[in-house]
């Protein structure tokens, strides 16, 4: 079984070493490790991807908690495999309605095969869509937006998530909560074609650069790089040479936005793709289902 462990917490000395040494002693297989430590926060976060046997997760999961406990880490075990069938989606929303729309949807018409655990909103211009789709709401914003990624985080564990799809969610999230779902567990739709148009106002360059295809990306989300390099899907439309900035602007919103959304969560959850050392590559079996 593939499994994916995160650890975070203040940086200090040897806080590998138990990990290692555990699931090393147990047999386990690494395929990748990723440490991380931020002199500035204080911060040290790692990446462990090991083959481990399946009937050992649990037991995996009590003795990394005991050594987070010992150490002071917030440690994750988590398996792409262990709901595979239909993962929990924790679908991450600001003022935008149609990429959440027409992933449930998907999700409803048997597109996407994964269940909506939650919906979360800094803002609560989507509230009506979840409460329409019978999906848990959870407002985490305060009156101007702001949110506390202590309570984000434990959102997303009480939800038991295994996906954080980040919905035109108009908040950046803080280098630890990257971490703790690292390893290809946070998507998000950028409303322009990255790496070329980054940024808040991608439909406004794109037109100041006198372009006439515009699109839409779907990526991972890494903490410590520049976002876009993790492309899974990215959708386009071409429009005619003279058309307004506003007209643009509604077609992506309204219909390429939302496909280049769909087709990415759909890559993901069926497994086509990961995220192996930051680089998106494609898997050689995908799993079953739509």
């Amino acid at each position: 079984m593939e499994i994916t462990i995160t650890a975070v917490g203040p940086d200090n000395v040897r806080l590998v070493d138990p990990i290692i040494h555990y699931v090393t002693a147990q047999g386990a297989n690494i395929s990748e490790v990723q440490m991380y430590n931020h002199d500035e926060e204080a911060l040290f976060a790692m990446l462990l991807r090991i083959d481990f046997p399946g009937d050992q997760l649990q037991s995996l999961r009590s003795a990394m908690h005991e050594i987070g406990s010992m150490k002071n880490l917030s440690i994750r075990v988590w398996s792409p495999e262990e709901r595979a069938g239909k993962p929990r989606l924790a679908i991450c929303v600001t003022y935008r309605q149609e990429p959440p729309l027409a992933l449930l949807r998907a999700i409803r018409d048997g597109q996407i095969r994964a269940t909506p655990a939650v919906m979360i909103g800094n803002r609560s211009a989507c509230r009506g869509i979840a409460e329409q789709f019978e999906v848990d709401w959870r407002m985490i914003g305060d009156a101007e937006g702001r949110v506390d990624d202590d309570e984000l985080v434990s959102l997303l564990d009480e939800y038991q998530v295994d996906y954080v799809i980040l919905a035109r969610y108009m908040r950046v999230m803080a280098a630890a909560t990257c971490w703790k779902y690292a390893g290809g567990r946070i998507v998000n739709l950028h409303h322009g074609l990255l790496p070329s148009f980054p940024g808040f106002r991608p439909y406004h360059d794109a037109y100041k650069a006198r372009m006439l295809t515009y699109g839409a990306t779907c990526h991972f989300i890494v903490p410590e790089l520049d976002a876009g390099n993790q492309i899974i899907q990215q959708s386009t439309f071409t429009v005619p040479p003279g058309s307004p900035l506003e007209e643009v602007i509604r077609i992506g919103q309204e219909d390429n936005e939302p496909r280049c959304l769909v087709e990415g969560v759909r890559r993901v959850v069926r497994r086509e793709v990961q995220l192996h050392f930051h680089r998106v590559v494609a898997r050689r079996e995908a799993a079953g289902g739509g």
